[in-house]
């Protein structure tokens, strides 16, 4: 009988977001997957997790699947983990989700930690439409994106590394107008947690004064929809007149 792929989260920064169904899952799978198993030891030993841990990361996925999903086909229950929040969101987990659901394995994903949805709730910006982007390209195709943003008619939400920042800040002030309302995060469920809202000309003078550190989410308001003219009722304005 084929076991099961769980897809289970990690904290990202407080550990007591650890969930207690995820302490369970992992305690009792015959192998952890884990995107670093430096980062993921401390953690794992954290809550008294000792089960076989192996690496699962962008560089070694694609050749990864074929070998878990034959484990797994043979009886084997795997969790995959990353460094922080949801395995699949900007980090590995769609590939071997993928090759599982084609191989007609049981791939059951844990709820749990991830970044954008605290950061898109404090940003105060609407929340019932969004796309979320990811990391933007660093090169190729990141002005199509930029553009993307720009013309969006849904709030937008990035991540992005304190090096890349301002820049990014500053590319979104070009493509989007400086006026666009936006709010940036930093540091969700640290010591440090920090939501700022403004718009983007306003972050960005921020930023650049203020030395980015953490992890970032970038929050973007859609491209606001002109005010329509109000169309005279001409029966009604003869009815008035008369």
């Amino acid at each position: 009988m084929a076991g099961t792929l769980y897809i289970v989260p990690t904290p990202v920064g407080n550990l007591a977001d650890m969930t207690p169904r995820a302490i369970e899952i992992l305690n009792s799978v015959d192998i952890i997957l884990a995107e670093d198993t430096r980062t993921s030891s401390p953690l794992l030993k954290h809550f008294g997790v000792n089960r076989p841990l192996a690496s699962h990361h962008k560089f070694n996925e694609h050749d990864n699947c074929g070998h878990i999903v034959d484990r797994i086909i043979n009886g084997e229950n795997v969790a995959l983990i990353s460094d922080a929040g949801t395995p699949g969101i900007s980090d590995p987990g769609f590939m071997l989700s993928r090759s599982c659901r084609e191989a007609g394995i049981t791939v059951i994903t844990l709820p749990g930690a991830t970044a954008f949805v605290p950061a898109l709730i404090n940003s105060g910006l609407p929340c019932d439409r969004f796309t979320f982007q990811g990391f933007l390209p660093l090169k190729k195709g990141r002005k199509t994106r930029l553009q993307e943003i720009a013309e969006s008619s849904v709030t937008n939400i990035m991540y992005e590394s304190p090096v890349r920042l301002v820049r990014t800040l500053k590319e979104l002030c070009d493509a989007c107008g400086e006026n666009r309302p936006a709010s940036v995060s930093r540091e969700i469920s640290k010591m440090f947690e920090e939501t700022r809202c403004g718009n983007l000309k306003e972050l960005l003078d921020y930023f650049s004064l203020n030395t980015p550190r953490g992890e970032f989410v970038i929050i973007v308001g859609a491209l606001p929809t002109p005010h329509k003219k109000e169309h005279k009722n001409k029966y009604t304005d003869r009815q008035d007149s008369d």
